[in-house]
């Protein structure tokens, strides 16, 4: 542990002895991109960025990243309820999500709620396969098999400019009350500051049908409700040296009930949750010359949470416990430029996550220290682009209370090819192989009984074939993009639950899963009226991801729970002067709720089909903007997850002013 905090601290210092990332431009149609897949970069990339955010029928990021093809969104439905993403099919704890370039984590559950971020503050969200392409980045962005970048809002100021505002408020179904402000502010030539904030207040109660095979009926969604306050400050710094540096807090803190799954005609459940989570972060960039280019990074985070069960009564009265997590963690990646076509990096990680928690039997008290170093390089042979690296992880695990989980040291491989068959940058072929695993998470470890400190980590390989092809120039049709990409992925080890010592459930390492897939975007801008720009997506996911954990189980070779077969999505834009009109449909084919595909665990598929008009004017030098959503037009009855029912047709209004 020691050697491997000095090896962290003398890359450190190497930093400051010696005297970039890259960047990819989002093609803009007149301020409007549905999507914009980057072609020029080494490893599969989904972007949603700049207006387009704004044309989707989205109040968070869970919502927008529901477009991305090869997605599957676990939502537990309503204003409050939690929002994970799958990609791929290898598991939510695959997927990493980056906050301005550093990792969201929470070693309790391995999951990041991505309905708590607003998209009133998001500038960019990027989807990446294998990983992110470029080598500057910490060693997290080498540790896991899908990530999702999301990039605040930074303060552009024209000469002159000195304080740009903006407020909004949405309102609409289920009780919705939704202000926000954002205040940038220039406190230098060098200095500048952003405030956003937000508050979501909501009943959360919608209309549903429930059957129980035996009868139909319609209820309302009870105990739903949420209140929630968002609060976000940074500051964005460039010294004389022309590095750049930025520092962020967050805080966010809600209460919101718990509806639970509709079983046996039990519609009510007495669950709540209340959340605090607070981060500080801080990243700072310096290109000491032509060659050498460091970037640093810092975060602590704070989580709590506490969750009542009134239907669980124990000598002190109905269940409550609490839960607090602590992270610190510490970055340096280098990148050194060896020639016109060849650069390397060297990235540092070290971070201590520690947790506690309150009236919760046999509970281990864990604290885990992850040291993460990765020796990565990139190659430019004329038209073709080759990347690799390797990840050196080193975990130890210690607790104050019963066993510890066992350390662990692994080294990863992950190589990217990408190759430009001709002289024109139309087209691209790109492939990549990536072998990466994900440690379990606290609750997998320790949770009361169901607990396993003996679990191994679940390891993925990935495989993937893929092309590019965009174009900007044409009469007719100005803007053309075809992405595709075949894939196939097994995961090993992986970590379920099944009955273990005495016949009593427990989380083990049986199970195995192989994945065959295919992804495919077509986007394109048709000059179809000379007054009017539109704009068209279409995306597509084919999905086999079989169960291979047992030869001699009956569901051997079934297809895994809540992956469909098929699903795809579909984007039109129109903007006619000053007004804007999109549409936006979704299709997730059928599915099974457990891992045995027999028709008692069957789902049906599901669509839904948002519509949205917006308009804006000036009034008094101000910016006036009003939209209106209509969402799940056609009103259909539909559960993400099984026997938690999603809202039918409701609206959302929104009006803000920009200064």
């Amino acid at each position: 542990m020691a050697v491997r905090l000095y090896i962290f601290i003398l890359l450190l210092a190497s930093g400051f002895q010696l005297s970039a990332q890259d960047t990819a431009v989002t093609r803009m149609l007149q301020g409007v991109t549905i999507f914009s897949n980057k072609n020029n970069s080494v490893s599969p990339v989904q972007t949603l960025s700049g207006v387009a955010l704004e044309k989707m029928n989205s109040l968070s990021v869970a919502d927008a990243v529901r477009f991305f093809s090869g997605v599957q969104l676990k939502d537990y439905g309503g204003l409050g309820g939690l929002k994970t993403i799958n990609v791929r099919s290898m598991g939510t704890n695959h997927v990493g999500v980056f906050y301005d370039g550093i990792q969201l984590g929470n070693a309790q559950n391995g999951t990041v709620d991505l309905g708590r971020f607003s998209l009133d503050n998001i500038e960019q969200i990027d989807l990446y396969n294998a990983q992110k392409g470029t080598i500057l980045q910490p060693a997290k962005g080498f540790a896991a098999a899908s990530s999702i970048y999301l990039q605040s809002r930074k303060p552009v100021f024209a000469t002159g400019e000195t304080t740009h505002g903006k407020v909004s408020l949405k309102t609409g179904s289920f009780g919705l009350f939704n202000p926000a402000v954002r205040i940038e502010q220039k406190l230098s030539d060098r200095l500048s500051a952003v405030v956003s904030s937000e508050w979501t207040h909501g009943h959360g109660r919608y209309r549903f049908r429930y059957t129980n095979g035996a009868y139909d009926t319609t209820a309302v969604r009870q105990n739903a409700g949420i209140d929630a306050a968002r609060v976000e400050a940074g500051l964005y710094g460039q010294l004389k040296d022309s590095s750049t540096w930025n520092a962020k807090v967050y805080y966010y803190n809600s209460t919101r009930g718990l509806p639970g799954a509709i079983v046996s005609n039990k519609f009510l459940n007495g669950q709540h949750q209340w959340d605090r989570n607070l981060f500080v972060q801080a990243s700072y960039n310096r290109k000491f010359s032509k060659r050498y280019t460091m970037l640093l990074s810092a975060k602590y985070m704070y989580d709590y949470v506490r969750y009542l069960d009134t239907s669980i009564i124990a000598d002190y009265g109905a269940l409550m416990n609490r839960y607090r997590q602590h992270e610190y963690y510490i970055s340096a990646a280098n990148q050194y430029k060896v020639t016109s076509f060849w650069d390397v990096a060297l990235s540092a990680d070290f971070q201590l996550n520690e947790m506690t928690a309150v009236n919760l039997d046999h509970f281990a008290i864990p604290t885990r220290y992850t040291t993460l170093a990765a020796a990565a390089t990139n190659l430019h042979l004329g038209q073709v682009d080759i990347q690799g690296n390797v990840l050196a992880t080193f975990i130890n695990e210690q607790t104050k209370l019963y066993n510890s989980g066992r350390d662990y040291q692994a080294l990863r491989p992950t190589i990217l090819v990408s190759w430009q068959p001709f002289h024109q940058q139309d087209l691209k072929l790109r492939a990549f192989y990536k072998s990466i695993f994900r440690m379990p998470t606290f609750n997998d470890m320790y949770y009361s009984t169901v607990g396993n400190p003996d679990l191994r980590p679940e390891h993925t390989k990935q495989y993937n074939i893929g092309l590019g092809y965009a174009r900007n120039t044409g009469k007719f049709i100005q803007f053309f993009s075809l992405q595709a990409d075949a894939y196939y992925s097994h995961v090993k080890d992986k970590i379920v639950a099944a009955p273990g010592r005495n016949f009593q459930w427990m989380m083990q390492n049986i199970g195995g899963v192989d994945i065959y897939g295919a992804d495919a975007s077509i986007q394109l801008s048709p000059a179809l009226l000379k007054s009017v720009q539109t704009d068209f997506s279409v995306k597509y996911t084919y999905q086999q991801a079989l169960d291979v954990s047992n030869p001699e189980e009956v569901n051997y070779k079934d297809q895994i729970a809540y992956v469909p077969v098929h699903s795809g999505s579909f984007i039109a834009h129109a903007s006619w002067h000053k007004w804007d009109i999109n549409y936006s449909f979704i299709y997730v084919g059928e599915r099974y709720f457990l891992n045995t595909n027999i028709p008692m665990y069957y789902v049906e598929p599901w669509y839904t089909s948002d519509l949205s008009v917006s308009t804006s004017f000036l009034y008094k030098h101000k910016l006036i903007k009003l939209t209106g959503e209509l969402n799940n037009v056609f009103n259909q009855y539909y559960d993400v997850v099984i026997n938690y029912p999603m809202p039918g047709r409701y609206y959302r209004l929104t009006a803000s002013i920009n200064f």
